[in-house]
């Protein structure tokens, strides 16, 4: 995401509750490499995958489900097509300091990058290679189902900044923030909630934020027996802070500029006046001290880590949290977690979507480039993505629509245990990743410091008793600096 600790590195605690056994193998990988499905001939005549056989590329990345099983069996990728594949993974801070001294030096010590869309895509996009060409060039293997397999949304967020045609990064990583829920209290509680509230407590598309607090205040009263709070959040002064509020934020309305969720696509080089001090920013934020003061009182020490660590320990009935927890949680409490679209705000419902896409160094060349094309080619293919959703040191989460379309995960999606967890949440997250749904974060070289001022005011207002309109009044003035 966007500072030193974002949402990626929680993976740690992803890896761990998923244990560290053997990946699964690729289909189609065993013995002989073998190429995707209607790709024949190319580079020359030969085998297109084996046309840098011999070359050594290098990828630089933060420690992400994706990357951890890959990086865990790179064989499939080396057999395939003969080129060796060393991958560091590293925070996203060190990944960033690493890329810019990189793209400086005008040599390509890394060469597949991990572009953090804030971080990295828009401050440093003159460093990366535009794949247009590389994925239009009849001498490598094609894009397998072509770009318009990957989820729409995600490619204008991931892949593409100020020019549409041009893309710099493929799709690669997709966590996205929704609902979890103890199905299991639900389902114990709910007629004498209903009766008690006057509406159906089960998580729905039907569910507002108003709702959800009146939820939570229920339990804090009603069921201590079995869950010491309804509801926390990530509330930490922290990236997971500007995160959590976000959802709310534009759900009532508001966004950080005028030009508001276009920013997140393809962005613009004019994102318009500040905008986060409006009405609609000001009824968001009074609306969140509200929440937070009813929520498990640990919640503004916790980020998304310790959010999920309180949620597996049974200590909170809901939470807003990043899909890719589902695996933990399926692991603790099999069967017992249910994954909804996050309540509804006057103005819509949204979800914190924090992916990432993997690109190449601009200062690649020859062999190099062509070498890290086939990579990243073959990092996002469906076959790839599939080895990665199951994998037991990663559980990554697809960005190309067939994925979830192959009867092998149909098949998982209702299944608890799963041996894909994190498919679990997909007919949740696919709905949050559709244009009305998605929560898009404004994609500006000035994000970082814009971010950091985010969260360090909202923070002082829940610590510090900051009164709403203040808060968002000095929020809004510091922003409009930072970006002058």
């Amino acid at each position: 995401m966007t500072v030193s600790s974002n949402p990626f590195t929680r993976r740690r605690f992803l890896a761990g509750a998923a244990g560290t056994a053997a990946l699964l193998a690729l289909p189609g990988c065993g013995g002989e490499s073998q190429t995707p499905t209607g790709n024949q001939g190319g580079g020359g005549g030969g085998d297109p995958w084996k046309q840098f056989s011999g070359t050594t590329i290098n990828m630089i990345s933060e420690n992400t489900p994706p990357t951890a099983a890959i990086a865990a069996n790179p064989g499939p990728f080396e057999q395939l097509t003969g080129i060796k594949i060393n991958i560091q993974q590293m925070e996203l801070d060190k990944v960033v300091e690493k890329v810019k001294l990189d793209f400086s030096s005008g040599t390509a010590q890394n060469h597949v990058i991990y572009a953090d869309p804030y971080q990295i895509l828009a401050p440093l996009v003159d460093g990366l290679a535009d794949l247009k060409p590389l994925i239009e060039n009849k001498d490598y293997p094609p894009v397998e189902k072509g770009i318009e397999d990957f989820i729409p949304t995600q490619m204008d967020a991931l892949g593409k900044y100020l020019d549409a045609d041009k893309i710099y990064a493929l799709p690669y990583d997709a966590p996205t923030m929704i609902l979890h829920y103890r199905k299991d209290l639900f389902e114990k509680y709910g007629s004498k909630m209903e009766s008690d509230l006057g509406f159906d407590p089960m998580p729905s598309e039907a569910l507002t934020w108003d709702q959800y607090y009146q939820m939570a205040e229920w339990f804090n009263s009603n069921a201590k027996s079995d869950v010491k709070y309804g509801t926390g959040h990530q509330a930490k002064q922290h990236d997971s802070l500007q995160a959590d509020f976000s959802n709310v934020l534009w759900a009532y309305g508001g966004d950080y500029f005028q030009k508001g969720q276009e920013l997140g696509g393809i962005s613009s080089e004019d994102p318009g006046p500040v905008t986060v001090g409006s009405d609609a920013g000001v009824q968001a934020a009074t609306f969140y001290k509200k929440l937070i003061k009813i929520a498990h009182p640990s919640s503004t020490t916790w980020d998304w880590t310790g959010l999920a660590d309180a949620f597996l320990a049974g200590q909170i009935a809901m939470c807003p949290n990043w899909h890719e927890f589902a695996a933990g949680e399926e692991k603790q409490f099999p069967g017992k977690v249910g994954y909804a679209l996050l309540p509804k705000g006057p103005a819509r419902r949204a979800h914190n979507f924090g992916g990432t896409g993997i690109g190449i160094n601009g200062n690649a060349k020859d062999a190099e480039l062509g070498a890290a094309w086939l990579f990243v080619n073959w990092a996002t293919s469906p076959a790839t993505q599939l080895m990665t959703l199951g994998s037991k040191v990663g559980g990554g989460t697809p960005t190309r629509t067939s994925v979830y379309q192959l009867p092998e995960v149909q098949a998982e999606i209702t299944k608890s245990p799963s041996k894909y967890p994190n498919i679990r949440t997909a007919p949740t997250v696919l709905k949050a990743w559709e244009k009305e749904n998605i929560g898009l974060r404004p994609k500006v070289p000035q994000w970082v410091q814009l971010n950091t001022i985010i969260f360090t005011e909202l923070s002082k207002m829940l610590t510090q008793n900051g009164e709403p309109a203040a808060t968002m009044a000095s929020m809004q003035d510091q922003m409009q600096k930072a970006m002058q």
